[in-house]
């Protein structure tokens, strides 16, 4: 049986019994129809996790400790995902499956061709919606830190921050080969188009910024996928695939 699996948002206490926030109460008991005595994983994203078992008593719930693992799921490689805004759910989607391949943080990018147009109000709701979407992502495929979701930011205000180590633009043509670079030794960004695709003074000041650039065969990938396929290739070939 799949034990369900909570990210807790405050750091978990050493010792004592555990009071269950409302909501995560709430998607325990009413969404999941976890029963007392019912055995649960706690995380609060700072790494590790708690075994415990659920207590209801009345309208509250709570997690009596059983055992803490010190366990670590996450990638060798440090890999950010600098994404261009997409439309409709897909963005949704593209931050669900990054967490899951083992990103360490996602960058969410307005482009000049980006269908998807966020700011001021709406663009910091549509954040925190991404951050829970990341949240739910850890609970499920066993990752005990969350990676960050960035504000969106703008390509030429991305590209002006602080060196983050090597970067990769994703391109259809004149890109190279993946299994052609050198093992990076910091951090690695991969810069990935809308559904426009880049436009020609993006690509330029990418590659002004340092930006290399790189493909993914032939084809011509959305990019919701083109992403996440360049992800996961190079977590095998140097991550934990």
């Amino acid at each position: 049986m799949m034990i369900s699996r909570f990210f807790f948002p405050c750091p978990l206490p050493d010792s004592g019994e555990i009071e269950l926030p409302d909501a995560l109460a709430h998607h325990a008991l009413r969404v999941l129809r976890l029963r007392d005595g019912d055995p649960l994983v706690l995380f609060d994203g700072r790494g590790g996790e708690l075994a415990a078992r659920l207590q209801v008593r009345g309208r509250d719930a709570l997690a009596v400790r059983d055992e803490y693992h010190a366990l670590e799921r996450e990638s060798p490689l440090s890999l950010v995902l600098v994404q261009a805004l997409a439309s409709g759910e897909k963005m949704d989607w593209i931050v669900q499956k990054a967490v899951e391949l083992g990103t360490s943080a996602l960058v969410p990018l307005q482009a000049e061709r980006c269908v998807l147009k966020l700011s001021g109000e709406r663009a910091h709701k549509r954040v925190a919606h991404w951050r829970q979407v990341a949240i739910s992502a850890c609970e499920q495929s066993g990752r005990n830190r969350v990676p960050e979701i960035e504000p969106i930011t703008g390509l030429r205000e991305y590209l002006a921050s602080a060196a983050v180590g090597s970067r990769l633009v994703l391109t259809p043509v004149e890109g190279r080969r993946l299994a052609s670079l050198a093992r990076p030794d910091a951090a690695l960004h991969l810069l990935v188009g809308p559904e426009g695709g880049w436009s020609d003074e993006e690509l330029a000041m990418c590659r002004a910024a340092g930006c290399v650039p790189v493909g993914l065969g032939p084809r011509v990938l959305r990019t919701e996928t083109a992403g996440l396929a360049a992800v996961a290739a190079l977590q095998a070939l140097w991550g934990d695939f």
